[in-house]
């Protein structure tokens, strides 16, 4: 199954990235290598992440590589979207439909 992220994904990414290389430039590249990592389960297993509770729709559904939280939508038969990465401590969005 291929997995898309998008373009706010990305930018979700990109910012853990830097605010992380601030103090850590290796530890930054540990921890994006991870949660990237984690994005191939999801390919693999769409199911094996729970439904969001924030959001009550099956369709959408996160995994977790501590302390983040990857959100994700499974869009059809062939195709998931990763649509956010946040820190367990972050509040989510109301609407997350990307």
């Amino acid at each position: 199954m291929k997995v898309h992220w998008t373009d706010e994904a990305l930018s979700h990414l990109d910012n853990i990235y830097r605010y992380i290389a601030a103090d850590a430039p290796v530890y930054a590249l540990r921890m994006v290598d991870k949660i990237t990592r984690r994005s191939q389960q999801i390919g693999a297993f769409p199911q094996s992440g729970r439904e969001v509770p924030e959001y009550q729709e099956q369709d959408i559904r996160e995994v977790l590589e501590a302390p983040y939280r990857i959100v994700y939508r499974i869009k059809s038969e062939d195709q998931v979207d990763v649509l956010a990465v946040f820190h367990g401590a972050q509040r989510l969005p109301d609407d997350i439909d990307t």
